[in-house]
């Protein structure tokens, strides 16, 4: 609670470059800070930090497998003392003060400015601090609020707001930011928060808080807009090269000049490339992806457990690397007997770093994170600048899809706004309906289930998986389920290669909620269970407050932590 108490009260003096310094004291002060428009354009651009929209991690949820590893989430460690748990509160709360300030502080600056000009740097000012308070609602459930700075006295006695009243506010700030921001910038203008974000990103806080006509209302709104549309390649979109997307509907830009970059990039990375392969796609995701006809593995006659990647939606083999074909320079093959591999630029075989029957750490699974990676991430030390993408259309018609069927409003719009987000992966317009396997169906159970399975495909590995089984209630089910990858080389010719079963020796049954069942498999003797995951479903399902704020304060913990 000393952290937040300094937080809410301090001002947060902005710095010019979007650091978290404070100025010197020569620079300006809180009491004479956001005279002028300039003063407030840099306090409105220290909100666009990287580090104040921070994303949930994939590896929090069954899409993912990180060796034999498992993270506070995937092995029900987490508690008030956990470092990210404490890190989005601080960074949050330390966004939400610099926005209480701008709109705090702004009638200073009256006289050199129009009353529009206060609206609309007002209105930037609620949308962020609207998405600030969403993350902290939709995670940590009972908050602290406050839209003002405090005395000490004041913070000392802040308690916790009730959830419906803190979502009102949000609420507020987000219809009244959609009021005043602009549509679209031009293209000489610095791109900030539009009307269409407020509007996306109050569907998404609905949707998450289950307020099915709220969430329904505001996609609809969004997409009334008329100002956004699919990227129309599915691949493309997450690459460094494209930039401002017109599916991109809030996003922020990186730049290696800038040295604002994606981390970590190593991890993705095949070891034929120089990288670790260390960080990849699970099984279950694999096994979520429809066939071609619009069914799930053990139900398609299009399957072939041998050829995984054949026949599947092509969101598959754009999510994940494809056996047998160029990645990064190389042919991909973890096939353990493929003891050497192409190498494209010269033509010849070398050794191949991405079979574990020549090196011990290459993918646990066989299996490597494809989406967004490109050559661009072999240059520039590891750093690469593909936008990050807060909320994008598609997100958008999705939230309204699934909004509606909840609602029991399964009209022709439900299946329209699947079928754009299903065509375009097939490179096709949504009324083509040859084209690709299009939604008809109009049972509510049966559009529950595409929509659930719709959203897998399409947002792996964006920090979109972790709050879906968070909502859905299914994180105790699918997080308490192991994580299977391949035998020991020696093991996996004898059991696998020789009589013939390489890649899948079964095909996995899929339940109700698109999850695939390997245990007949392990208990035959023909995968490894890598790491065992655990969930508390007794807490779990919302984060821990700090202990820190709980101990100094009138904070109350969250259940069972």
């Amino acid at each position: 609670m000393k952290q937040l108490i300094f937080i809410l009260i301090s001002g947060l003096l902005i710095s010019s470059c979007g650091s978290l310094d404070l100025h010197p004291l020569s620079d300006g002060s809180s009491e004479t800070w956001n005279s002028t428009p300039e003063e407030i354009e840099m306090s409105l651009n220290g909100l666009y930090k990287a580090d104040f929209w921070l994303k949930d991690s994939d590896d929090w949820t069954d899409d993912w497998i990180y060796r034999d590893a498992t993270t506070e989430v995937t092995g029900a460690t987490i508690n008030g003392e956990t470092g990210f748990v404490k890190d989005w509160w601080t960074k949050t709360y330390k966004a939400i003060a610099r926005a209480n300030n701008i709109l705090q502080s702004i009638s200073r600056a009256a006289k050199v400015l129009s009353p529009e000009q206060i609206n609309a740097y007002s209105a930037e000012a609620r949308f962020v601090r609207a998405s600030q308070y969403s993350r902290l609602l939709t995670h940590y459930g009972n908050i602290v609020y406050t839209d003002s700075t405090l005395d000490i006295e004041q913070a000392l006695n802040m308690k916790q707001m009730d959830k419906a009243e803190v979502l009102k506010k949000i609420y507020a700030d987000f219809d009244a930011a959609a009021a005043v921001l602009k549509t679209t910038y031009g293209s000489a203008e610095l791109k900030r928060a539009t009307k269409g974000a407020a509007l996306a990103m109050k569907a998404r806080t609905a949707l998450y808080m289950g307020d099915w006509a709220t969430a329904r209302d505001a996609a609809k709104a969004c997409m009334d807009l008329d100002v956004y549309k699919l990227h129309d390649n599915f691949s493309n979109l997450f690459l460094s090269k494209t930039k401002n997307s017109t599916e991109t509907v809030f996003g922020l830009p990186r730049s290696v000049t800038l040295k604002v970059t994606l981390g970590d990039c190593q991890n993705f990375v095949s070891r034929n490339s120089g990288g670790w392969a260390a960080k990849d796609p699970s099984w279950d995701l694999l096994c979520a992806f429809l066939c071609k006809d619009g069914l799930p593995i053990d139900e398609s006659p299009l399957y072939n457990p041998r050829r995984p990647f054949d026949n599947r939606d092509p969101r598959c083999t754009a999510t994940i690397v494809e056996f047998q074909t160029p990645h990064l320079g190389y042919i991909f093959q973890p096939h353990p007997d493929s003891v050497t591999v192409l190498k494209i630029s010269d033509n010849k075989y070398v050794e191949n770093k991405d079979t574990r029957s020549i090196a011990q750490y290459a993918s646990f699974n066989g299996l490597l994170w494809k989406k967004g990676i490109d050559g661009d991430w072999l240059l520039n030390s590891w750093t690469v600048e593909p936008d990050n993408i807060i909320i994008r259309f598609a997100d958008v018609l999705l939230i309204y899809a699934e909004a509606k069927t909840m609602l029991g409003e399964t009209d022709q719009s439900v299946a329209d706004a699947i079928n754009k987000v299903r065509a375009r992966a097939y490179g096709t317009v949504y009324t083509n309906t040859a084209g690709y396997p299009s939604v008809a169906t109009t049972n509510k159970n049966a559009l529950i289930k595409i929509i659930r399975t719709e959203r897998r495909m399409e947002f792996a590995q964006e920090g979109i998986r972790y709050m879906d089984i968070i909502r859905w209630r299914l994180a105790e089910k699918v997080l308490n389920k192991p994580n299977y990858g391949l035998l020991e080389p020696a093991e996996l010719r004898t059991k696998i290669v020789k009589p013939g079963l390489w890649f899948f020796p079964q095909t996995p049954a899929i339940d109700e909620d698109g999850v695939a069942d390997f245990m007949p498999m392990y208990s035959a003797g023909l995968i490894k269970q890598i790491a065992v995951r655990k969930f508390d479903a007794t807490r779990q399902y919302l984060w821990p407050i700090p202990s820190t704020e709980v101990l100094t304060s009138h904070l109350t913990q969250n259940p069972n932590y």
